[in-house]
């Protein structure tokens, strides 16, 4: 090949390169900022959390070298769901969960302090020891489920005791979640899918369900010990 087919075949690849590189990972990781989406905001430090409806941190939860652990004291007022100090309206949630045996808990997100509980108005991914809890007879009500609206695949979650990882995307009012790598939700609120399911759920009374752009992400406190690491946020709407 001679310099000027060369200097040619260049000019041809420019394009198709410049794309590749502007594309983002399809899974979710090392994304850049490009595309409105900020840098990723490490959430595994206690600092950037408090009680639900409250300023302190319950002690019940505390860090144990970098994992945030609820370990459920026997006194109330040292437990508590927990919220980010920040709120966040258009965001991609990356965490690992381990759940103890017979386990209840939960990650709720866009919730807002008007209630006296998050979960009326915030969505929950539940998290749950499928095999030993009750709930886990209910199909809505299973690890990676939107809690009580849709129904996640059988048999993703991992033996407990080991870590599980979960991902939510929330844009405008698009949900998805995800479970080890598996789709347990994508739903947009207000669809007639969302009309359907929301309608015969606990939540179909509440009119702050769901109704909010923006919130905080929420750790429940189910009365169960569970631990989370690698949590992680990053905004997609690039509101600060």
């Amino acid at each position: 090949m001679d310099i000027t087919q060369g200097c040619g075949l260049v000019a041809l690849l420019a394009p198709l390169l410049a794309a590749c590189a502007a594309a983002p990972p399809p899974d979710g990781s090392n994304r850049s900022a490009a595309g409105g989406a900020s840098e990723w905001q490490d959430l595994s430090n206690l600092s950037s959390w408090r009680g639900y409806r409250r300023q302190d941190l319950p002690a019940s939860w505390r860090n144990e070298g970098g994992v945030i652990a609820f370990i459920p004291a026997s006194e109330t007022g040292q437990r508590g769901d927990i919220v980010t100090r920040e709120q966040f309206g258009d965001f991609e949630l990356q965490y690992q969960w381990r759940i103890s045996e017979g386990g209840n808990s939960g990650v709720m997100y866009r919730a807002t302090e008007e209630e006296q509980t998050p979960w009326r108005t915030g969505p929950e991914m539940q998290i749950l020891d499928d095999a030993r809890h009750a709930d886990g007879r209910i199909p809505s009500h299973r690890s990676g489920a939107l809690y009580d609206l849709l129904v996640p695949p059988e048999n993703i979650t991992r033996p407990v005791g080991e870590w599980n990882e979960a991902r939510v995307v929330v844009r405008g009012n698009h949900i998805q979640q995800w479970l080890n790598g598996h789709v347990t939700a994508d739903i947009v609120v207000g669809s007639p899918q969302w009309n359907e399911v929301y309608g015969r759920s606990k939540f179909a009374q509440m009119a702050t369900f769901a109704s909010r752009d923006r919130g905080h992400i929420v750790l429940q406190d189910h009365g169960d010990p569970v631990w989370f690491r690698g949590v992680r946020v990053r905004r997609l709407d690039g509101a600060g």
